[in-house]
């Protein structure tokens, strides 16, 4: 989550559908953009329960296709698994504060045997990736004011710049993962799981397999 008082602006951080990368660009642009408390993927009715005076602010955040999503979720936690986690070998200090030390998502699906189990059981286990994205969009009967898709990231900023009055500017490139087309990890077994817990962003933003 991040505001900016002078832009009147709210951005709801859904997790990995570019959040980061638009976090640095609005944070350089808007010199007063700050977080509120320490969730930073906190949903709109959250926000709002405890900071009703931003109930005005033009809202928005960004969603993605759940398929590729979770694959992008599963390479992030893997390669810091393989960098920092249980699979390093290196010495934990249970520490959760930066990067390096994880969080207990990150530490609960290092434990995963692969892909398959991280949609099969994750799902069923761990609450965060179970949540559909647009869950993160409302409040009631009131939703974000704009919802970009990370498919279409350059366009929808610029529309975003446009209303906030910001200049155009390039979008900066924060925590990528890089793997093969997402399709090529799913059984259908996966496949058909991540329909069923996501059925509601994929009647909601029209996403296929």
């Amino acid at each position: 989550m991040l505001i900016s008082d002078d832009r009147r602006m709210l951005f709801v951080h859904i997790p990995k559908t570019g959040g980061a990368s638009i976090e640095q660009l609005l944070r350089e642009a808007c010199p007063d953009a700050r977080s509120i408390g320490r969730q930073r993927h906190a949903r709109l009715r959250r926000i709002l329960a405890q900071n009703p005076e931003l109930a005005d602010y033009w809202s928005f955040g960004f969603v993605r296709n759940p398929w590729a999503r979770m694959v992008s979720w599963y390479s992030m936690i893997e390669t810091w698994n393989r960098r920092w986690g249980p699979a390093s070998g290196r010495p934990q200090d249970g520490q959760w504060g930066s990067t390096r030390d994880g969080n207990p998502l990150w530490r609960a699906v290092a434990e995963y045997a692969d892909f398959e189990e991280f949609v099969l059981r994750g799902t069923e286990e761990q609450d965060r990736l179970s949540v559909p994205q647009v869950a993160y969009l409302v409040d009631g009967d009131q939703r974000a004011d704009f919802i970009g898709r990370t498919e279409s990231l350059g366009a929808d900023m610029a529309t975003i710049q446009r209303q906030l009055g910001l200049a155009r500017t390039e979008i900066p490139r924060r925590n990528t993962t890089s793997h093969g087309s997402y399709r090529d990890y799913y059984s259908p077994a996966a496949r058909d799981r991540i329909g069923e817990v996501y059925a509601a962003d994929i009647a909601e933003f029209g996403y296929d397999f």
